[in-house]
C-alpha cells in the first residue's frame, strides 16, 4: 500500500471477502477433479442418498479417502449430507455440470487442468525472471487432458453444427474433396470428419509423435481407411487442400504467421480454412466481462503463451483476440472472411476464410 493512500474500509473487507472464495474455490476445483478422474461424479448421479461406504463401494474406491472428499464438497455445496443416517446425495441440477454424461456441459472435466498448471508454476516463475518459457515437454497428460476437452464438443458439434458454418462445406464434402487439420493433436475431429464423410480424403498433422500414433490408433479401431496422420510441423505444409482445418492451435504455435501463409498456400483457389479458436477481444478492456476471462489468461501464463515463448516464438497468448486473428488471416492473403459462433459455445468462435 502507499504510503499516504487513503483507504475504503468497506472496499478493503469486501476485497479480503473475495479472496477467501478464491481460496474456497481453487481448492474446491482440486476436490472436482477428482471427482472427474476417479469416476465419483459419475457414480454418483444415478444412486440415491447413499453413505461414504456404499459410494466408494460402487465406485470401487477407498472409504476413507472417499468420506473426506465428500467432507470437502458437502461444506462447499456440491453434495448434500443428511446427518441423521449419514447419506451424501449429489443433486441433478448439480451433475448436469460435474458428470461424463453432460458432455460439453462438463465443467469438472475443465478443473483437470489445475494440477498440470501447478506442476510447471516453478519453470513459469523462472521464465518471469529470465524471460523465455516453458517447454512443451514440461506438460505430461497435455495432449490426453485436451483431446478429452475438445472431444466433448466436437462429438457434439463438429459434424452437425461446425462444419456447417461454412455455406456449402458439408455437401461437398459428401461429393468428396482432400482436407487437412493442422495440429491434429490426437486427431479425434479428423476421425469423426472422416467417419462422417467417407467419400473425402482426410490428412491430420501435429508435431507430437505421441499423438499421431493415438490418432492412427483410433482410425485403426474405427476402421477408417479415408484417413492418414503424419508427424509434420504445420509451418512446412505441403500438397494442396480443398479444405484445411485448424482448432484451438494457431495461437499456441511459435510460428503462427508462417503457419498462416503456408495455410493459404496449400488452399485450393475454391478451398476453405476452417479456424477454431478463443472468444475474446484483443483489447483488454472488452475482456473484463469475459465469463471465463481469468481462466483463459492463467492457461496463457501457464500454458499457451510460455510454450510458444519456450521455442523462441511469436508468444500470442490465449487471448490473442479476434481483432488479431482478423488481421493475420489478412495479411497471409485471405479476403474473405466471416466470423461465426455455435450456440451454447462460450469458449470459441470459427473463422470461415477464403482467399
Amino acid at each position: 500500500m502507499t504510503t499516504g493512500q487513503a483507504v475504503d474500509s468497506e472496499r478493503k473487507e469486501e476485497f479480503a471477502g473475495r479472496m477467501v472464495r478464491v481460496v474456497n474455490d481453487a481448492c474446491l476445483g482440486y476436490l472436482c477433479s477428482l471427482g472427474h478422474r476417479t469416476g465419483l461424479f459419475d457414480t454418483m448421479a444415478p444412486l440415491p442418498p447413499s453413505t461414504s461406504v456404499q459410494i466408494a463401494k460402487a465406485a470401487d474406491l477407498d472409504e476413507r479417502y472417499v468420506r473426506e472428499w465428500l467432507g470437502g464438497l458437502t461444506v462447499a455445496g456440491v453434495v448434500e449430507y443428511r446427518p441423521a443416517d449419514g447419506t451424501y446425495w449429489l443433486p441433478p441440477e448439480h451433475a448436469a455440470s460435474l458428470t461424463r454424461a453432460a458432455g460439453p456441459e462438463n465443467m469438472a472435466s475443465l478443473l483437470q487442468d489445475l494440477a498440470l498448471l501447478g506442476i510447471v508454476e516453478d519453470e513459469v516463475l523462472e521464465a518471469f525472471r529470465n524471460g523465455g518459457g516453458v517447454p512443451y515437454s514440461s506438460y505430461p497428460r497435455f495432449q490426453e487432458l485436451q483431446a478429452e476437452e475438445t472431444g466433448r464438443v466436437y462429438d457434439v458439434a463438429l459434424v452437425d453444427a461446425i462444419v456447417p458454418l461454412a455455406p456449402g462445406l458439408p455437401e461437398r464434402l459428401r461429393a468428396g474433396i482432400d482436407a487437412l487439420d493442422i495440429g491434429t493433436g490426437q486427431g479425434h475431429a479428423v476421425n469423426l470428419l472422416a467417419q462422417a464423410f467417407p467419400g473425402s480424403r482426410f490428412h491430420g498433422i501435429d508435431i507430437s509423435p505421441t499423438g499421431i500414433a493415438a490418432a492412427r490408433a483410433e482410425a485403426e479401431r474405427l476402421g477408417l481407411d479415408n484417413v492418414r496422420f503424419d508427424v509434420v510441423d504445420t509451418a512446412d505444409l505441403s500438397g494442396t487442400y480443398d479444405l484445411i482445418t485448424a482448432f484451438d492451435v494457431i495461437h499456441d504455435l511459435a510460428r503462427p504467421a508462417r503457419t498462416l501463409d503456408a495455410v493459404a498456400a496449400a488452399l485450393r483457389d475454391d478451398g476453405v480454412f476452417l479456424m477454431g479458436d478463443i472468444s475474446a477481444s484483443s483489447n483488454l478492456e472488452e475482456n473484463i466481462d469475459h465469463p471465463l476471462g481469468p481462466t483463459l489468461y492463467t492457461f496463457s501464463v501457464f500454458y499457451c503463451m510460455t510454450v510458444s515463448l519456450g521455442e523462441g516464438g511469436a508468444g500470442l497468448g490465449t487471448v490473442w483476440g479476434r481483432q488479431r486473428a482478423l488481421q493475420m488471416l489478412a495479411d497471409a492473403g485471405f479476403g474473405d472472411i466471416d466470423v461465426e459462433q455455435v450456440e451454447g459455445d462460450i469458449l470459441n468462435v470459427y473463422y470461415v476464410a477464403r482467399k
